[in-house]
């Protein structure tokens, strides 16, 4: 009853009319942030934290600047999505899963479909994280401490069995795909010992290692567009998408069809985001990928799929709050936004941890007032601004090709600012191309690029840890069972493969 209480008047603070604006800003910002390829937000919460310096000025709180950071965070989330499911480049890496069937429904002319679908399974993967936040905040926090790097390498392993079959039904190809990725992971300097790792030709362009932003719009950008480009040949318009008020209402209606997607997302997306050095991307990836394994209709996603939209939509929203636990509770950030949070937490002079609920309560709870408002907020902006979204399907595709083209080099060099990463950009657009015309599937070797630099040090500190004996990972109470079950899951497109043609 306290917690609902503090609840209700952190909400009404979070209501009072220049908090309520600072979110409504915020989350426009960061929507149009989170849908800007090679922005995304933390690129967005960094370049404008010091902006919150002249509102902590205005309102004489730091709770007010954090409301803003954090509406800013929520409307990336929601963003990521837009140029996804429109132009086939994800805005950040969280929304990379969102691409694999988001676009195949933009291009069916379904994309009002796949917009209202992110939209709604956002806000449900937000609400059901932030209803999580609000009543387990201090359970959950502990039970993030007990993650050593066994049960964290435990959990990337599982990782990586939900996205064993995302190549389909050929595994040798799959397996190449995942090998692949995490060779790329491996280029730059081993994390332990400091040795250079693969760096070619010497180019010290390498050194930082493969960028996963690079990567994916080079694959989802450059390469979806030729892509595009060479199946269209004649066809030089893209497929016309038909919008008004009566078609999104029809597609809210149809959202239902939807559910076991999203139920999966907002759950697993909220207890990965707890943990750190975890995040959103990793819960959207796993998201999908065990949604494609509960499915009745696996075959179908990559297709155009509307769960394989709802389900990494739900996760990376209930994962970007379930990334705020361990901030707030424990003073360790859960992704690497949070990490610039936490940064301006400490700027204006509080220090998070486990006294922060009951030392700040003027602080927090307003706070978390304000990620239920925000969730509202980014749910009607988003909806609001699908014909905006929608009208740039109805660009003849003359122009939307440079446009992709553009935007990809713009985002790219915006993030970095290096050169070398926009030829390396476009270098991996091509081989992304020639892969797709051999029929090698793309998303396991982008996904193992992300969960590879978490893994492989993961792995080997653990490995220090017990002296180079494996059985760490099962005979620890929480990494057993999960290393065992990801086992399982690895192995079984196998055995399918193996049953079904002792059948025949």
């Amino acid at each position: 009853m306290d917690i609902l209480v503090s609840l209700a008047d952190g909400m009404l603070q979070a209501l009072q009319p220049f908090n309520l604006g600072l979110a409504f800003l915020g989350v426009v910002v960061g929507l149009f942030v989170g849908a800007m390829p090679g922005l995304g937000s933390v690129n967005g919460v960094a370049i404008l934290l010091p902006f919150t310096f002249v509102i902590q000025d205005i309102s004489g709180s730091a709770t007010s600047p954090m409301i803003f950071l954090a509406a800013i965070y929520y409307g990336a989330m929601y963003g990521g999505a837009i140029s996804s499911i429109t132009l086939g480049i994800p805005g950040a890496s969280t929304a990379v899963a969102t691409t694999f069937d988001g676009r195949p429904l933009a291009l069916a002319g379904k994309a009002d479909k796949a917009l209202v679908t992110a939209a709604i399974a956002s806000f449900i993967g937000g609400t059901v994280a932030n209803l999580l936040f609000t009543g387990f905040a201090p359970a959950l926090a502990s039970i993030a401490l007990d993650f050593g790097n066994p049960e964290v390498f435990a959990l990337m392993l599982l990782a990586f069995a939900t996205f064993v079959g995302l190549g389909g039904d050929d595994i040798p190809k799959t397996i190449f795909s995942i090998c692949f990725g995490l060779v790329l992971a491996t280029v730059g300097f081993d994390i332990i010992s400091g040795e250079p790792r693969l760096i070619f030709f010497e180019i010290t362009g390498f050194s930082h290692g493969i960028r996963f932003l690079v990567l994916a719009i080079g694959v989802y950008g450059i390469g979806e567009m030729l892509w595009t480009i060479n199946a269209a040949k004649d066809n030089t318009a893209m497929t016309e998408t038909k919008m008004s008020p009566k078609t999104i209402l029809r597609e809210i209606r149809a959202f239902p069809a939807a559910w076991k997607g999203t139920a999966i997302g907002s759950t697993l997306g909220f207890f990965v985001g707890i943990l750190p050095a975890a995040g959103a991307t990793p819960g959207s990836l796993m998201a999908y990928g065990v949604a494609k394994m509960v499915s009745r209709r696996p075959e179908r996603f990559g297709k155009g799929e509307v769960d394989g939209v709802a389900a990494p939509e739900s996760a990376n929203n209930a994962a970007s709050t379930g990334a705020m636990l361990p901030m707030m509770t424990l003073g360790i950030p859960g992704s690497p936004t949070t990490a610039v949070l936490l940064a301006g937490m400490v700027i204006w002079g509080l220090q998070p941890g486990p006294l922060l609920f009951t030392e700040q309560p003027d602080f927090v709870w307003p706070l978390i007032g304000s990620f239920y408002i925000s969730n509202v907020i980014a749910l009607v902006v988003n909806l609001a601004f699908i014909p905006v979204f929608l009208w740039m399907l109805r660009m003849p595709f003359t122009i939307l090709a440079p446009l992709i083209f553009v935007l990809s080099i713009v985002g790219t060099y915006a993030a970095y600012q290096n050169m070398f990463d926009v030829w390396l950009m476009v270098l991996f657009g091509l081989g992304a191309y020639l892969l797709r015309v051999l029929d090698y599937p793309l998303a396991p070797a982008v996904l193992a690029v992300v969960l590879g630099p978490i893994a492989e040090p993961k792995l080997r500190q653990s490995l220090l840890l017990s002296d180079g004996d494996f059985s760490i990972f099962f005979t620890r109470p929480i990494a057993g069972p999960i290393t065992v079950i990801a086992i399982i899951l690895i192995l079984l497109p196998l055995a399918k493969l193996l049953w079904s043609k002792a059948r025949r």
